[in-house]
């Protein structure tokens, strides 16, 4: 190794922290230009983790074989032994979907590491992998292996790199657990002295300056001993080559780095024992290397490249068509045989079409990116003739259901419009209405609702050309749409119609279809007597059906869980969505998985198991990016805020950054999923101490009047707003804003929501210097949601209560609720809870000391628990102005009597007059004026060289140091200079 002292030791200690007790990173990156030495860099690590006995699996990705799924890990697993008794989850590829294959090969990866002293996995050329093979790394990325000595090394070429890819790595950077090494050019000294000490000084620096520092590019010079191109001198190395010796050269660049002899004997014709004297001359000229599982590559991938571009392409056409014939002949996976049909094509060939369509089915759900690539093969080549019309048509369709899967939403709804456009009105064969039901489904991923619902509505008035089950799927869709587009109310009616159609034509899945429709969209709005009427004949019918009958309900399975989940139905809600997921990952239905995901988080965030809802979401945003949606994201990024924001411990502020990154997803929406990443946004803001800020985003969510919240969630969001009234001493505003939370609970008469309305109207008697009253209100919220099952908002009630219970003398049940209140907070993972708890202690148990205050004494800064989790500032003179980390009703009881329970917590500062400066740092500042100039967060990320994400994190930080709640304001701070300089 010449020159990378610096890197190998950065590595060296990446191995160190793997015996270690700390938490290095985890994956490494190395970048660099073609032939700059990242291969070699990564071959000197392996060794030396072979050194320590650690297992090490090589792998690559080829540029010409881009659409080959998992090749990189595919080839990597190669070099394991198959004797070691572990399945690798490539064997069973056809069997799941691409996400559960994710999580199998991450689970395989820490199985290997733990037989033996841990494990290494690098993989080069990354910049070359397959759309499947990234999705995989960006997992890993994301989520490595767990509690297991498992280092995962990239080499790759940035400019080449996929975005997705490489911003996934620079999140990793940012949160370390990644190590970035960028090598550039070799230090000129150290190069002249390694690589050429028998050269003349003055050639040798020519070709050093020549060379650029790039160890290939300067080798290749050294060998021909004058200044020249690089293509120029790798060429000149093929020149003494006999005829026989450059075909096999050029066979095993056409072939790919990993040409077994056997396949390179029948591209060029020739016997087996013919080519080892081929072999041994090529090896001796460093143009080719053996494997070392006897299959041969080129020495490196630009000589791969040019060998192959320059190879006649007639000649390169008929190898791999006789590359074909032989994959065919020795039964290899029809992935392998339908890389050399697509190169091999030249016209129409129905028995290669058959290939092509057979991989693009068994790639559909592992890798769908691969599967509409050889479908867009397949129609290529297909003749424009009225005969192929209908498979023209029906392989449009399998290919927009790939695009639509691996995220190219905008493509399939394009491809999708051209088969409506290909089948006209009275077409029998059902693609049109297939094609038009699939196209809404895009529209509504794409965020474009009325679109779907025209394009729906347009086709149902086709009326007599439709059949009656043609008529059912479109009025499924239509109905599906609703909470998105406009609201239910506007399509019962239609519901109600295909309900009955689906039950006059025995179509018992059709029926339970529009029933789980009808329920989620009567949970929305608040109808609970009829969406319970709905969910328990889907239900019913639901239960009684097999798993291949639910096929095609994946979707009403997700909605059915979802209303029952609303209705706070726990148990049923979880069952529905368990048994969703199984069929849709059977089935590929990978854009309903999400849903399902995330219903079950929702449910075991309201049931306290924080740990496993926290990696449901993440699941499921691992989808929604993959799928390409925003307004999916958007909706994903807020339910995975509402499950952080108790997981995570008082002052983490990465609930906050995600449910920011979910509005910024969000956009100019207001539909249902907009306003849900708006309210949860407020409910992060108001547990990171920023109330004004919580406010905004309620009011942004809902508009002045609050209609454009969830009708059936408004008690649990109307809390947020009064805990952020009562935390800016507005306490008309939280009066006015309990009275309505009151009566919204009363309609509904759910639990948690009746639960949310008696704290939130506890604030009211506090607010008059009524402490038993507020304590009262407390102790019914805490029985109301120990009825339901609801075992978060129990916890926080729980602890919200037990001080007041506390203050006005009945101390044995105060310390039975913060006892409770512990131990549901320790077993649910609530690690913010089990913080808040730890707050409130002095004052539940009488303790004097630093963290409690006493009651009878002036009111401590108080500490809010958003929505759903209660009160927030104290009300009397010199109460705390925001709700901090801690927890606790700290309220004053009044302007007079001063008399409360003070449970001071980290509130910040209130905000700062404007006679006094806001104190931003420097980077701050710079952001602040950037916002001024009207730039976005990924515009202000572009022009400092930042990641989003870090803007998204300093603007937070810049509302709470400022107090304002909007870019606006903050512009207009900006603009009358009361942003001063900080130090760091």
């Amino acid at each position: 190794m010449v020159s990378r002292q610096t890197e190998l030791d950065r590595l060296a200690g990446v191995l160190d922290g793997l015996t270690g007790t700390g938490h290095g990173p985890t994956v490494v990156d190395v970048t660099g230009a073609a032939g700059i030495g990242k291969s070699r860099l990564v071959s000197e690590f392996c060794a030396r983790a072979r050194d320590r006995g650690m297992t090490v699996l090589r792998g690559r990705a080829t540029e010409y074989e881009r659409h080959l799924p998992y090749q990189p890990l595919a080839d990597a697993l190669a070099d394991l032994d198959a004797e070691a008794g572990i399945p690798s989850p490539l064997a069973e590829v056809h069997t799941m979907d691409r996400f559960a294959l994710q999580r199998a090969a991450a689970a395989f990866l820490a199985r290997i590491a733990r037989t033996g002293n841990g494990l290494v996995v690098a993989l080069d050329d990354v910049h070359w992998a397959d759309p499947a093979s990234l999705e995989l790394l960006d997992h890993l990325v994301r989520h490595p292996p767990r509690r297991a000595p498992v280092v995962i090394v990239v080499a790759r070429r940035e400019r080449q790199t996929s975005p997705r890819l490489a911003a996934s790595l620079t999140r990793g950077v940012e949160a370390r657990t990644v190590l970035r090494l960028e090598l550039g050019p070799l230090d000129r000294n150290a190069c002249l002295a390694a690589l050429a000490p028998d050269r003349p000084a003055e050639l040798a620096a020519e070709l050093y300056a020549a060379s650029e520092g790039n160890p290939l590019y300067f080798l290749a010079l050294l060998q021909a001993g004058r200044p020249a191109g690089l293509s120029s001198l790798l060429l000149d190395e093929l020149t003494p080559l006999t005829d026989g010796q450059r075909g096999t050269v050029q066979a095993v660049a056409v072939l790919g780095d990993h040409a077994a002899p056997a396949l390179v004997a029948a591209v060029t014709g020739r016997l087996e024992v013919e080519l080892d004297a081929d072999f041994r001359e090529l090896t001796a000229r460093d143009l080719a290397r053996p494997g070392a599982d006897g299959r041969w590559a080129l020495r490196h991938p630009v000589l791969r490249s040019l060998v192959h571009d320059t190879t006649d392409p007639l000649l390169r056409t008929r190898m791999h068509r006789l590359a074909a014939a032989e994959l065919a002949r020795v039964g290899a996976p029809v992935s392998e045989r339908a890389h050399h049909v697509e190169r091999s094509l030249t016209g129409w060939d129905p028995h290669a079409v058959t290939v092509l369509t057979e991989a693009a089915r068994q790639a559909a759900a592992t890798a769908p990116a691969s599967s509409a690539h050889w479908l867009g093969v397949a129609l290529a080549h297909l003749p424009e003739r009225p005969a192929y019309g209908p498979l023209r048509r029906d392989l449009m369709l399998r290919r927009a259901e790939a695009l639509g899967a691996c995220g190219g939403l905008r493509e399939s709804r394009d491809l999708l419009h051209e088969v409506i456009s290909l089948s006209p009105p009275g077409t029998d064969d059902g693609v049109r209405a297939s094609a038009v039901t699939l196209c809404a489904v895009m529209e509504r991923h794409l965020g474009r609702y009325a679109e779907a619902v025209a394009l729906l509505r347009r086709e149902l008035a086709r009326g007599r050309d439709l059949s009656p089950a043609e008529t059912v799927q479109l009025g499924l869709e239509l109905g599906s749409s609703a909470p998105h587009a406009s609201s239910y109310p506007d399509v019962r009616d239609d519901v109600a119609r295909t309900l009955e159609l689906a039950r006059s034509l025995g179509d018992e899945v059709a029926e339970a279809g529009a029933l789980a429709v009808t329920a989620l969209g009567e949970a929305y709005e608040g109808d609970t007597v009829a969406a319970a009427e709905a969910a328990d004949r889907a239900s019913a019918l639901i239960d009684s059906l097999t798993d291949q009958d639910l096929a095609g309900l994946c979707e009403p399975l997700a909605r059915l869980s979802w209303a029952e989940a609303f209705l706070e139905r726990y148990a049923d809600a979880e069952r529905h969505a368990e048994r969703g997921l199984a069929v849709a990952r059977r089935g590929g239905l990978l854009y309903v998985v999400p849903h399902l995901l995330l219903c079950r988080s929702h449910i075991q965030v309201m049931t306290l198991r924080l740990g496993s809802a926290v990696e449901l979401a993440e699941e499921a945003e691992t989808i929604a990016r993959g799928i390409g949606s925003d307004e999916l994201l958007a909706f994903v990024l807020a339910s995975k805020a509402q499950a952080l924001i108790p997981a995570l411990p008082p002052g983490d502020g990465g609930a906050l950054a995600v449910a920011e990154e979910a509005v910024a997803r969000a956009g100019a929406g207001t539909r249902w999923w907009a306003s849900i990443a708006w309210c949860m946004l407020g409910y992060a803001a108001l547990h990171a101490g920023d109330p004004a800020r919580a406010r905004a985003a309620l009011l942004r969510a809902g508009g002045e009047d609050l209609d454009g919240l969830q009708p059936s969630m408004r008690p649990l969001f109307l809390e947020i707003l009064v805990t952020a009234a009562v935390a800016t001493g507005d306490h008309v505003e939280a009066r006015h804003w309990a009275e309505r939370a009151r009566k919204e609970a009363e309609r509904l008469g759910l639990v948690a929501q009746r639960a949310s309305a008696l704290r939130s109207w506890a604030h009211v008697p506090l607010a008059e210097g009524d402490m038993t009253a507020a304590a009262d209100l407390f102790e019914q919220a805490a029985e109301e949601t120990a009825r339901g099952g609801g075992r978060l908002w129990e916890a926080q009630t729980l602890l919200l209560g037990a001080p007041l219970s506390a203050a006005v003398g009945r101390t044995a049940r105060a310390r039975a609720m913060w006892e409770r209140a512990l131990r549901l907070s320790t077993e649910g993972d609530a690690h913010l809870l089990a913080g808040l708890a730890e707050v409130i202690r002095p004052a539940v148990f009488g303790e004097t000391g630093p963290t409690g205050g006493v009651p009878g004494r002036g009111p401590g800064p108080g500490a809010g628990m958003g929505a759903g989790a209660g009160t927030g500032a104290g009300a009397g003179p010199g109460a705390g102005a925001g709700p901090g980390a801690g927890a606790g009703p700290g309220a004053g009881a009044g302007p007079e009597s001063g008399a409360g329970v003070g449970i001071p917590s980290p509130s910040p500062a209130p905000a700062p007059t404007p006679a006094e400066p806001t104190v931003l740092s420097p980077r701050e500042r710079e952001i602040a004026a950037l916002v001024a100039e009207g730039l976005t967060s990924p515009a202000i990320a572009e022009r400092l060289y930042l990641s989003p994400r870090t803007v998204e994190t300093h603007l937070s930080r810049i509302y709470r140091k400022t107090g304002v709640a909007s870019r606006a304001a903050l512009a207009a701070l900006q603009v009358r200079g009361e942003l001063g300089v900080g130090g760091a």
